[in-house]
């Protein structure tokens, strides 16, 4: 798999949370910490996730935001 994003963040499925039409993934971080997306049920169906699988967190975007108190 080739992909133009350079944030590829390798990992693994801790939690997956199906919803209706939506599914919440709990990706545990190679590097530690864990990251949460949100994909659509078919998605998740279709790229066969279940706890444990190895995955890949793919981040593309044009702004980050950082906030303090």
């Amino acid at each position: 798999m080739k992909l133009s994003a350079r944030n590829q963040l390798p990992g693994k499925v801790k939690a997956l949370n199906e919803g209706v039409v939506t599914a919440e993934v709990v990706i545990e971080l190679d590097g530690g910490g864990e990251l949460v997306a949100v994909i659509t049920k078919k998605s998740a169906g279709s790229l066969g996730l279940s706890v444990g699988k190895k995955v890949y967190a793919v981040v593309k975007s044009t702004e980050v935001m950082v906030a303090v108190d």
